[in-house]
């Protein structure tokens, strides 16, 4: 419970640099477990496939593959030896990686990732990034084998956050966004570096105009908390009881809560809804960025119950 102690408050702080990582333990860091044991989940489309890959306590990265040319990319790669088994395995040539943001639990394993595989690009969109190669602004865009991806500025949670949406040419199948920590299953990141103003922008003006059916995979296994919080905040939100109880079974399983979409996000997120009169009416607001604000310091606050 201490290491799991320590770990919860440096990521709350959020004061650890890229570097920091290879200073923890590996005593310690093989203490960031969950009591249940996650598992990895393959999200298998005929045009991309993306490897779920479990690492530290509750954190995701993504193996993103190009079914045409076998080439991948890897997101936040920050346990590199669970990455290079899983290119090994599916048989693919790994030159991509995607840094969302600075944070060591995100970008930590940066360093040794471009050690462990040679030629590795590093896209990013701070210098407080590890081995960043490429430094990326708000729509760049580039691929990864026959997939486009467009760079999207997310300022809030760090001041260079970047969300990556992937879709490829003439396909009629869901494109996907990996939101790191700005927008969670039913939350979104903390403020550390930004404004409510910004995290409105980045989840309804820039996120939340993606289309609907774009499939959100996002930083962290948060899913069940986020939702706790999110009944206290809309409690006649059939939406919001559904999906926490598929959550509940879900993450009892080991299994991840992950993707959801940005269409469904619009139905129980309440982030995403401060627009909505129920969300506004429990922050005692009527703007919708002074509502953003209002919850984001409840929910900073907030004691999750038990059931």
């Amino acid at each position: 419970m201490l290491f799991r102690s320590l770990l919860a408050s440096a990521c709350t702080l959020g004061v650890f640099g890229a570097a920091t990582y290879k200073f923890v333990p590996s005593r310690i860091q093989a203490a960031f477990l969950h009591s249940v044991e996650r598992k990895s989940s393959l999200v298998d489309l005929i045009n991309m496939k993306i490897e779920l890959l479990p690492a530290l306590s509750d954190n995701y990265m993504y193996l993103l593959i190009d079914e045409d040319t076998k080439e991948a990319a890897i997101v936040d790669p920050v346990e590199p030896v669970k990455v290079v088994e899983a290119v090994k395995k599916h048989g693919v040539k790994l030159k991509t990686v995607l840094t969302t943001h600075h944070h060591w639990d995100h970008a930590g394993g940066n360093e040794k990732m471009v050690k462990l595989v040679s030629g590795l690009t590093v896209y990013g969109g701070d210098d407080r990034v590890g081995a960043l190669t490429k430094k990326v602004k708000h729509n760049n865009t580039f691929k990864v084998g026959s997939l486009n991806v467009t760079c999207l500025f997310t300022p809030c949670h760090t001041t260079g956050h970047i969300c990556y949406f992937v879709t490829k040419d003439n396909s009629s199948e869901p494109p996907a966004v990996f939101t790191g920590d700005t927008l969670f299953v039913a939350g979104c990141g903390k403020f550390f570096e930004g404004t409510a103003d910004q995290m409105y922008k980045a989840l309804i003006e820039i996120i939340g105009q993606l289309p609907p059916e774009t499939r959100v995979f996002c930083g962290h296994e948060y899913t069940v908390n986020n939702l706790k919080f999110a009944r206290h905040v809309e409690p006649d939100n059939e939406a919001i009881r559904k999906k926490l109880a598929w959550a509940k079974e879900k993450y009892s399983n080991g299994e991840p809560t992950i993707p959801s979409t940005v269409g469904d996000e619009f139905s129980f997120n309440p982030f995403m809804r401060v627009r909505e009169k129920s969300v506004q009416a429990h922050a005692k607001k009527r703007d919708p960025i002074e509502t953003m604000q209002a919850i984001r310091k409840e929910k900073d606050n907030f004691r999750v119950p038990k059931d």
